[in-house]
């Protein structure tokens, strides 16, 4: 009988991924979660929240870089950005390295997650915990956009688990509505939104509560390996004038200027621009221009 420890991730029932554990780092039951962080023989240290894989450290630069360099990007001249959830820091790192940001505030409802990726994945967080641009509450984001003055930021990033448990709240009509008031005019919103060959619903009913509150939305691509079932899809909501397809050339000035071209090991410019362009079985999901 083999004496190897498979983690079997529980996303859906029918179908799935397992990973070969070489030793468990922590694993605490939170008020809010099943937190648990291991050390894996394929894709090092691991983060599951309620048996659902989060990040891996070998593919986590995927997602992460795309989340915050698309919207940080796409937005002119982002000085305030608010993150709901992230607890590992890893998006956090990552906003911080835009030299145009002038505070960075992070609303992580679970502290567990913040001080066990600190313990246990410094490689995400990095310096950014100890940046002084950057503000971070152990809260609910609910609560927070909702007293949050008009127009207080310019980009949100909302990094949550999927549409169930603990991360519900952050797909409903109130929360888009209030991130909607707390955005500058041309502020802009960007959220996971699932794999749509898996999760096509989350996609669709997603975009179609952020189309109550904002006047352009669309989604763009990431494909991470962790997360089965072909592209992740990031959808992007944005106030005042229309997204304009952005020209590589001042992109990579953009990031090259920050310091930003270096780090990366999937955002490019072309990259960038490419991820906006999506095939049709998702881009059906979306209301049509």
């Amino acid at each position: 009988m083999s004496s190897e420890t498979w983690i079997n991730e529980e996303l859906y029932p029918d179908w799935g991924q397992r990973f070969k554990m070489v030793r468990e780092l922590a694993h605490v039951k939170s008020p809010f979660q099943d937190i648990r962080i291991f050390e894996s023989s394929s894709h090092g240290r691991v983060l599951v929240l309620d048996g659902i894989i989060q990040i891996t450290e070998r593919d986590e630069f995927i997602y992460q870089e795309m989340l915050a360099h698309v919207p940080l990007f796409t937005h002119a001249q982002p000085e305030r950005v608010l993150i709901i959830g992230a607890g590992d820091g890893g998006v956090l790192r990552r906003v911080l390295q835009h030299d145009t940001v002038k505070k960075a505030v992070m609303v992580e409802i679970d502290g567990d997650v913040i001080e066990l990726s600190k313990k246990h994945l410094p490689m995400f967080g990095q310096t950014a915990w100890d940046d002084p641009r950057a503000e971070v509450i152990v809260g609910d984001g609910i609560d927070y956009v909702k007293k949050a003055a008009d127009e207080s930021f310019d980009v949100i990033i909302v990094d949550s688990t999927d549409p169930i448990g603990v991360g519900d709240v952050l797909f409903t009509d109130d929360f888009y509505e209030n991130c909607a008031r707390v955005l500058s005019k041309e502020g802009l919103i960007v959220n996971q939104c699932g794999v749509p060959f898996q999760q096509a619903d989350e996609l669709r009913d997603t975009t179609a509560r952020r189309a109550k509150f904002f006047p352009h939305v669309t989604a763009y691509l990431a494909a991470v390996p962790t997360y089965v079932g072909g592209f992740m899809t990031l959808g992007m909501a944005k106030k005042g004038q229309p997204l304009k397809k952005p020209q590589s050339e001042e992109l990579e000035k953009r990031a090259q200027a920050a310091g930003i071209m270096a780090s990366c090991d999937y955002w490019t410019p072309d990259v960038h621009i490419a991820s906006f362009s999506l095939p049709p079985y998702i881009a059906r999901n979306l209301p049509r221009s």
